[in-house]
């Protein structure tokens, strides 16, 4: 395969960027994304120019960190993660526009790599349980009941990507933050922080400056691992009730 590259390149969070254009050829239908990718810098280191930086690590699909804008899409065509998007989704003589994910929260570091800090300032602000120190208790001390397991396990699911925010036409978190709440919010051993926790994830979620939710609907359908939209609305729901029951408006 042949094939045209738009990739955005910025030298860093303060430089202006815009987009270069890179021929690629032998490009097996087989690679993944970033297989591709990886060729293309293999070409530029040997003709002496700067290799793109994108972010990556595991390259299974589990981390997350593969985020792209792929023609418009984030992650892509294909409804999952870069790294395992493969070349087979475009076809011979194609231009691919590659850039960053396009959100105020998440700025550019360089090139195609991001800031996602934002995404931890939220976890640690309540995407925990807190336990006391000593021995671990025994797994079935505390019953969980199957359609609540399920319900965390579907949850338990999002890998933090963000292609959530990146998808939305606001720059929301809020399936991000829906799925953290949501995980540990139906399980006894999150119900005592239930309370303070939606209303502490939201108040950070808004502070780092992540978009109004309308319910587009983008996220859910941007999600590599399919968190439902509802998660969305169950959380309001919980942020509604912790709300009236601390007495804040």
């Amino acid at each position: 395969m042949r094939l045209t590259l738009r990739v955005w390149r910025q030298k860093n969070a303060e430089a202006d960027g815009a987009m270069s254009t890179y021929e690629v050829d032998g490009i097996s239908p087989d690679m993944s994304f970033l297989e591709m990718l990886d060729t293309l810098n293999e070409e530029l280191i040997l003709k002496g120019d700067e290799p793109v930086a994108f972010d990556h690590d595991c390259r299974e699909g589990i981390c997350g960190a593969c985020s792209l804008v792929i023609n418009g899409d984030a992650h892509g065509p294909e409804r999952t993660t870069t790294c395992q998007l493969h070349m087979r989704s475009f076809e011979d003589g194609d231009t691919i526009v590659i850039e960053p994910w396009r959100a105020a929260a998440f700025p550019v570091v360089r090139d195609l790599v991001v800031d996602r800090s934002a995404f931890d300032r939220i976890i640690q602000a309540g995407g925990y349980v807190s336990v006391p120190t000593g021995s671990a208790p025994e797994a079935h001390a505390t019953p969980v009941p199957k359609p609540d397991a399920d319900f965390a396990f579907e949850h338990a699911e999002c890998i933090g990507c963000g292609a959530c925010v990146a998808a939305c036409p606001n720059g929301a978190a809020m399936l991000f933050t829906s799925a953290k709440v949501n995980h540990l919010g139906v399980l006894p051993q999150g119900a005592p922080e239930r309370e303070s926790r939606v209303l502490d994830m939201v108040t950070q979620m808004d502070t780092e400056g992540f978009g109004g939710c309308t319910l587009a609907g983008e996220c859910a359908t941007a999600c590599p691992k399919g968190i439902p939209l509802v998660s969305i609305t169950r959380m309001n729901r919980e942020w509604l009730r912790a709300t009236r029951a601390s007495g804040k408006r």
